[in-house]
C-alpha cells in the first residue's frame, strides 16, 4: 500500500522550524509578520518545485493546486496554516500543511494521478495572536467574515491586516471557488490520544464555543482601614466567578469546557482592595442546548455574586462558533485507512477551533488527529514523534484518495478497488 515519506516529511518539518525559531524549540510566526512571510515563501517555493499552480487571494490564504484529470470537478482541498502563537511550537498548523504537501510529492513520485485536483491551503490568520478574529483567512473563504471588514482589523500597534497583507507582499487577487472537500491533519494538542495509547484520532466533530468578555466593577479601597463586612472586592468577586466557571464545565455533559484564561486587576496594588475586574469566560460543548444551559447557569452565578459581594457584573458575549460535525462519509474514510493501514485509532470531538470548522460549513469535511506529547500545545516545548507524523499523512493520504479518486501509477488498482468498497 502507498505511503507518504516519513524522513522527507519530518525534514520538511523542521526546516521550516528554522523559520522564527525561538531558544525554547518553538516558533514565533505571528500572522502577517517577516516571519510569517518567509513561512509562506518556503511553502509557496515547494509548491511550485513540486509543480503545482500557486495563487494567493484577497486575505492572504495560498492555494497550491495539482491538476487532476477531469477539469470540470472542484479540487479536494488538504491544508492548515503556519502562523504561530507568540511562543509556539513546531507542529501546530504546520504539520497540516506539510502533511498536505507530503501527499502531493508521494503522488508524484508513484505516477498516480487524480480525478479531482487536489489543492494544499496554507490558511490565513488561523491562531488570532495578532490579529482577531481567529481563523482569519478561513473565515473569510467560507463568507462567514466580510472581507473589508477583516481587512480593517488592527493589532495593538494599530497596524490593519489589509497593511501588514501589503507589506508582506500577500495581498493577492484570486477569486472564491468551490471546494469538493476539505480535510485536514492536525496534532490533538490534547492528552487523549496519548493517554489511551491510540496513533490515529478520527476526528467526528468540534466543540461548539462561546466566549465572553467580564467585567467586574466594585469599589477602590484602603486594605488597612476598610472593614471587610464593607467591602465592595472586585478581585473577591470574580474568583467566585472563576470557581462557578470551573464547576459549571466539569458537570455539565458533552464533553463541556468552563475556563477562565485572562484577568487584569484594577488598581492592582498590594494595600487596595480591588475596585474592577476585567476576565474572560470561555465555555465549549458538542451540543449547543448544552451551552445554552452552561451560559443561563452562568448567568445565575453572577446574579448571586453580585450580591453576595455587592458588586455589578456585565458580560458581553463576543465569539460563538455551533458545535461542527464533519462529513460522515469522509469521517469514514479517515476511519478506514486507519484500520487497512493497521494504526490504532479512536472517535474523538476536537475541543479546539481549526480552520477545518469554517471549511464544514461549505465542503464536506474531515480532520486526522496524531497524538503530542504531555497534550502540550501553543508552547514551545510543543513535540510529536516522527513515526506518529507519519502515520497520520499516510491516513490523510489513503482517505483523500477515496475521495479525489486514482489512476496510474503502482497505487491505482489498490485505490480503486478501496473506493468501489465504499
Amino acid at each position: 500500500m502507498l505511503t507518504t515519506d516519513a524522513e522527507r516529511l519530518w525534514n520538511s518539518l523542521m526546516e521550516l522550524a528554522r523559520i522564527g525559531a525561538t531558544p525554547k524549540g518553538g516558533v514565533r510566526r505571528l500572522a502577517l509578520s517577516d516571519e510569517d512571510r518567509r513561512g509562506r515563501d518556503c511553502f509557496r517555493d515547494w509548491c511550485r518545485a513540486a509543480g503545482m499552480q500557486v495563487e494567493i487571494d484577497a486575505i492572504g490564504n495560498i492555494f497550491a493546486r495539482r491538476a487532476g484529470t477531469d477539469r470540470d470537478l472542484a479540487p479536494v482541498a488538504i491544508g492548515s496554516h503556519l502562523d504561530s502563537q507568540p511562543s509556539g511550537g513546531k507542529f501546530d498548523g504546520a504539520y497540516g500543511v506539510m502533511a498536505g504537501l507530503e501527499l502531493v510529492r508521494t503522488l508524484d513520485d508513484a505516477g498516480v494521478r487524480t480525478r479531482a485536483p487536489l489543492e494544499v491551503v496554507a490558511w490565513t490568520n488561523e491562531e488570532g495572536s495578532r490579529f482577531v478574529p481567529t481563523c482569519m483567512g478561513s473565515g473569510v473563504f467560507a463568507g462567514v467574515h466580510s472581507l473589508e471588514h477583516v481587512l480593517q482589523q488592527r493589532d495593538v500597534d494599530g497596524v490593519t491586516v489589509r497593511d501588514a497583507l501589503g507589506r508582506i507582499g500577500y495581498d493577492g487577487t484570486a477569486s472564491p471557488h468551490r471546494l469538493d472537500a476539505y480535510f485536514e491533519a492536525h496534532i490533538e494538542q490534547g492528552p487523549v490520544l496519548e493517554e489511551q495509547g491510540k496513533t490515529i484520532g478520527v476526528v467526528v466533530g468540534a466543540l461548539g464555543q462561546r466566549w465572553f468578555d467580564v467585567v467586574v466593577v466594585g469599589q477602590d479601597a484602603h486594605a488597612g482601614p476598610t472593614p471587610m463586612q464593607t467591602r465592595r472586592d472586585a478581585l473577591l468577586a470574580a474568583s467566585r466567578l472563576v470557581g462557578e466557571v470551573h464547576r459549571i464545565g466539569s458537570r455539565s455533559p458533552d464533553y463541556a469546557r468552563g475556563t477562565v484564561g485572562f484577568m487584569v486587576v484594577q488598581p492592582n496594588s498590594r494595600n487596595v482592595v480591588p475596585g474592577e475586574v476585567r476576565m474572560s469566560v470561555d465555555l465549549r460543548s458538542a451540543k449547543w442546548s448544552t451551552l445554552d444551559a452552561m451560559v443561563d447557569d452562568l448567568r445565575r452565578c453572577i446574579r448571586s455574586v453580585q450580591d453576595e459581594c455587592r458588586v455589578e457584573i456585565a458580560l458581553e458575549e463576543v465569539v460563538a462558533f455551533q458545535p461542527s460535525e464533519f462529513a460522515a462519509e469522509l469521517v469514514a474514510h479517515v476511519r478506514d485507512a486507519a484500520q487497512s493501514l493497521g494504526h490504532s485509532h479512536l472517535d474523538i470531538v476536537s475541543g479546539a477551533a481549526h480552520d477545518a470548522v469554517y471549511m464544514s460549513r461549505i465542503a464536506p469535511t474531515a480532520m486526522v488527529f496524531v497524538p503530542c506529547a504531555g497534550g502540550i500545545s501553543h508552547n514551545e516545548l510543543e513535540s510529536a514523534r516522527p513515526e506518529h507524523l507519519a502515520a497520520g499523512c499516510d491516513v490523510l493520504l489513503h482517505a483523500v484518495l477515496r475521495r479525489a479518486g486514482a489512476s496510474g501509477g503502482r497505487a491505482a488498482a489498490s485505490e480503486a478497488r478501496e473506493g468501489g468498497e465504499a
